[in-house]
């Protein structure tokens, strides 16, 4: 069964830590016990399986445990279909061979696994993995690394619901990050800008004396892990695009 790996505590941050931006990896937060089938597994014996262990997607690993490719509930769901008794028959002057034929339905995983597989490195940052599902429609990614021998090894998978772990952050916490990330940046004065954070949702106020200012401030800020959103009330003296 795919069970989420357990969350260690977080150790205390040295002062420098807590003021550096928050980047979560892929390893932080990716699943390692990670149920696999070979490419001879048997459809019936998969279809069991992730109905048993309520899982919808499973990696194909050859003999070398190496990622050979995928199967998914909905690769099954597309055998499953055809199973249906008022399913419209095909004209019956069609092709047809006498003394019997072959109906070509999937027997082994091999037959119905995606491949070549999308894949994300465990130094991967959890924005760009998220970014790869939305762009690919894909529900998780499998977790390959390189060892000594230049082989990939899987070692692990990342789901969108471990993803969304980056927006349960702490509204103090994530206002403390911002503050000492826009006086980093070096602004006039940072202090003229003031910073309110709710539930994940950002507000900007105040007044700085360029525009440029203001939007690095905003550059900065919808950058952050666990920013929802960012709504912001920011003047400016000087319009310094010229």
């Amino acid at each position: 069964m795919t069970t989420q790996a357990p969350i260690e505590p977080t150790a205390a941050k040295e002062p420098e830590e807590r003021n550096t931006p928050q980047r979560t990896l892929v390893r932080d937060l990716m699943t390692t016990n990670v149920i696999s089938v070979r490419p001879d597994t048997a459809i019936a014996e998969l279809a069991e399986l992730m109905w048993s262990k309520a899982i919808r997607v499973v990696p194909v690993l050859d003999a070398e445990d190496r990622l050979v490719g995928v199967v998914s509930e909905h690769d099954l769901l597309k055998t499953a279909s055809l199973g249906d008794p008022r399913r419209p028959i095909p004209p019956l002057n069609g092709r047809w061979h006498r003394g019997g034929g072959a109906w070509h339905r999937p027997k082994t995983v091999f037959t119905m696994m995606s491949t070549p597989v999308v894949t994300v490195a465990s130094d991967t940052s959890v924005a760009e993995a998220a970014q790869i599902m939305y762009e690919r429609h894909l529900g998780c990614l499998p977790v390959v690394d390189t060892d000594h021998s230049g082989t990939q090894r899987m070692v692990g998978v990342i789901g969108r619901s471990e993803l969304l772990r980056v927006f349960l952050r702490d509204d103090e916490e994530l206002r403390e990050e911002i503050v000492a990330g826009l006086t980093r940046l070096r602004l006039s004065d940072s202090t003229r800008v003031r910073v309110r954070v709710e539930q994940g949702v950002v507000t900007l106020s105040g007044n700085l004396p360029t525009r440029r200012e203001a939007r690095l401030a905003t550059e900065f800020v919808e950058r952050l892990e666990g920013v929802v959103s960012l709504a912001h009330r920011l003047s400016y003296d000087l319009d310094d695009r010229r």
